[in-house]
């Protein structure tokens, strides 16, 4: 048995958020630095590879504020640390960084919640309305999708989590 764990990056929404405190954030999938990933972009170092990770999650909660029209429009992403026995490989296509995790992310794996600042939503309700066509390669639905991640997440200790379910 192993003790390594991974940080995977869970694409989310705010009301996804309440999950945490009870049944965990649920989420099939999320990104990670992948060997695929790490193939793919060979020169650059962890960090490198994390924040692409990362970003490709912020861009799927584009996906999912898509999904829930009641949801603030603020991407959420959860950095959070697995068991490796409980993250599965995902797409495995050159540069992939999509993980399959085996359950919910429990709340005492959580790393940090990095989620848009209010004054972003307006970006972000832009995107988020045009993140299938930006995925098609309509140039202008990227110009939109590209504002929003023009807006660095804020970051928030997993201990904040009240505190920033109370500001929705």
């Amino acid at each position: 048995m192993t003790n390594e764990h991974v940080r995977v990056y869970v694409p989310a929404t705010v009301p996804m958020l309440t999950l945490l405190r009870t049944a965990g954030l649920p989420a099939a999938s999320a990104h990670a630095v992948t060997p695929a990933l790490r193939e793919w972009y060979a020169e650059g170092d962890e960090e490198e590879l994390e924040y692409v990770a990362f970003t490709r999650a912020a861009q799927d909660a584009l996906q999912l504020l898509r999904a829930d029209d009641a949801a603030p429009r603020r991407r959420v992403v959860v950095s959070a640390d697995l068991p490796a026995t409980t993250v599965g490989p995902g797409d495995v296509e050159l540069g992939a960084s999509t993980v399959e995790l085996a359950g919910p992310v429990p709340v005492r794996a959580v790393a940090a919640i990095h989620v848009d600042g209010v004054d972003a939503a307006k970006d972000v309700a832009a995107a988020a309305g045009v993140v299938t066509e930006a995925l098609a390669g309509d140039p202008d639905a990227q110009f939109a999708v590209d504002g929003a991640e023009d807006h660095e997440l804020e970051w928030y200790d997993v201990t904040e989590l009240d505190q920033l379910l109370g500001t929705r």
